[in-house]
């Protein structure tokens, strides 16, 4: 049976290699040349079908997956993972003109209040808008780097990402600064600029001082351990203090497990990404990818590394699976080779079977 299905695959090897090689026939090359570029090419794929196949079928692998681990106590948990806190404020540089807006309502005989004018007081401002855009991608970068936990803004950081993510914030805080300095430099210049700019919709009232103005940028970046549930130092009798210590650990519960489901979705979408991307052969229409296909995924097989707090089986195997199947694969190897696309997009596709059922 062995002996069997190694013929198969030399004889899909064999004809992939011809075929490829007959495709990309080099001008002037000879019979001796061609068949060294064959011996090469061939060489490449045994070596990556070997690499997606040495530890068997992702996804009956994955399944065989069934003793459930226990659940990690709070302190095993604590010591692998905190919680952080990000808060950026900023001036939105609009505000609504109520007069304007009762006009527009009187113009267009509508009750007044149905209509609501708001109005950019430095009109399109180049330094302001510098400062809201890079506030929106540190607040993106925030949520790739970190996990979920409470509705109040607190974030899971794992304590093997912490490093990581403490340069990468503390580098976007340097800079978010250094383009609020620019803005306010430039403010008073804006104010004389927006008057040509907004007319009769103009009122220098509305405008902060420099002073007040700077008070309205805050970056403020906070840790803070994970909070152990015998750690109550309240005086409520120990009956009501075992039923608080309850609550906290289902809460305690319900929030680990939505973060690790985050961590299972954000590698779902990413997956499903590339499988759709890779599904078509060079005989069809080519679907056209963008580099950040394979940057996506090879950012979620770290993640499912430094983010699995709870040491869980399943996605240390699926990462491991991802990372073998994944090394050394680039984007414009996808692009050009058939063969090589069809088997990982079969990976990803094994993978995306076996992954936990989160009503994706």
């Amino acid at each position: 049976m062995y002996e069997a299905t190694n013929q198969n695959v030399d004889q899909n090897v064999d004809q992939n290699v011809d075929q490829n090689v007959d495709q990309n026939v080099e001008q002037g090359e000879t019979e001796a040349e061609r068949a060294a570029r064959a011996a090469q090419e061939k060489q490449r794929y045994l070596t990556h079908l070997e690499r997606i196949t040495k530890a068997g079928d992702v996804s009956a692998t994955l399944t065989k997956y069934t003793p459930a681990a226990p659940a990690p106590s709070i302190s095993s948990i604590s010591s692998s993972a905190m919680l952080c806190e990000l808060s950026i404020s900023q001036w939105t540089g609009r505000k609504k003109d109520r007069r304007a807006s009762d006009e527009v309502a009187r113009d267009n005989r509508a009750d007044v209040g149905v209509a609501s004018v708001n109005k950019k007081l430095l009109g399109d401002c180049a330094e302001l808008d510098a400062v809201q855009k890079l506030t929106g991608n540190i607040r993106n970068m925030h949520y790739s780097m970190t996990m979920p936990w409470s509705d109040t803004g607190m974030r899971l950081v794992p304590t093997a990402q912490y490093f990581k993510y403490h340069q990468q914030m503390t580098a976007l805080q340097t800079e978010w600064e250094d383009l609020v300095q620019s803005f306010l430099s430039a403010y008073d210049w804006e104010i004389s600029q927006s008057q040509v700019k907004l007319g009769d919709l103009f009122d220098r009232d509305e405008y902060p001082t420099v002073s007040a103005l700077t008070n309205k940028f805050a970056f403020r970046l906070s840790y803070i351990p994970l909070p152990d549930a015998g750690d109550f130092r309240i005086d409520i009798g120990n009956e009501a203090m075992e039923q608080v210590r309850s609550h906290y650990e289902d809460y305690y519960s319900r929030q680990l497990t939505n973060a690790m489901n985050d961590v299972w979705q954000r590698t779902h979408k990413a997956l499903s990404a590339m499988s759709d991307r890779l599904d078509y052969a060079d005989s069809g229409t080519k679907k056209v990818f963008r580099n950040s296909l394979v940057d996506n995924v090879l950012e979620m097989i770290e993640l499912l590394d430094v983010c699995n707090v709870t040491g869980d089986s399943q996605m240390s195997a699926l990462r491991d699976k991802l990372d073998n199947s994944m090394r050394g694969i680039t984007p414009e190897a996808l692009r050009e080779d058939e063969y090589l696309r069809r088997e990982t997009k079969q990976v990803v596709d094994d993978v995306i079977a076996a992954l936990p059922n989160l009503d994706m």
